[in-house]
């Protein structure tokens, strides 16, 4: 009896070795498959962050892109306008709306970060102007603008229109 009672302990022991190797080697696959779907999830959410990223920057690309459009077919009637008010009138209200609307029309442009170039007296840039004379003036350095027929304008750092300059020497 005591003899049955032995190997049914032996038995019982080699059952529950049997299961705990099942055990084993049930976590090991379960861990395995954890850290492959760990290791998909942090992909999946990298690929989903450079996404976010880059719609942001195309949009952004777009958005400028659209503003610079829309705000290079205004600028003629910022150029008509700026004609307008520099002519000599007597009637003083008529002057004082056309600078009204000047400076209002001006202002809306700022806010959009719309900068106006600088040219006379600075040195010629090709990436801001555009040479549409050359002068000989002993007065003035080289390459250095003299005057300016049309002005340019910058949307950030983006030319949107160039200056159309006289250079000298």
């Amino acid at each position: 009896m005591e003899d049955n009672k032995e190997k049914q302990e032996e038995i019982k022991e080699e059952n529950e070795k049997e299961e705990n190797t099942e055990i084993n080697a049930d976590m090991i696959k379960l861990k395995e498959d954890l850290d492959n779907t760990t290791d998909r999830l942090k992909r999946l959410m990298a690929e989903f962050d450079n996404f976010k990223k880059r719609n942001a920057k195309e949009r952004d690309i777009l958005y400028n892109s659209i503003l610079g459009d829309v705000i290079n077919r205004l600028l003629p009637v910022l150029d008509n306008l700026e004609k307008a008010a520099s002519v000599e009138t007597t009637d003083t209200n008529y002057k004082q709306g056309i600078d009204l609307v000047l400076k209002q029309y001006i202002d809306v442009l700022s806010s959009f970060g719309v900068k106006e170039i600088e040219s006379i007296g600075k040195t010629f840039d090709p990436e801001l102007h555009e040479a549409v004379s050359n002068v000989q003036d002993e007065n003035l350095g080289e390459k250095e603008i003299k005057e300016e027929y049309r002005k340019g304008y910058k949307l950030g750092d983006r030319v949107i229109r160039h200056a159309m300059v006289v250079v000298a020497n």
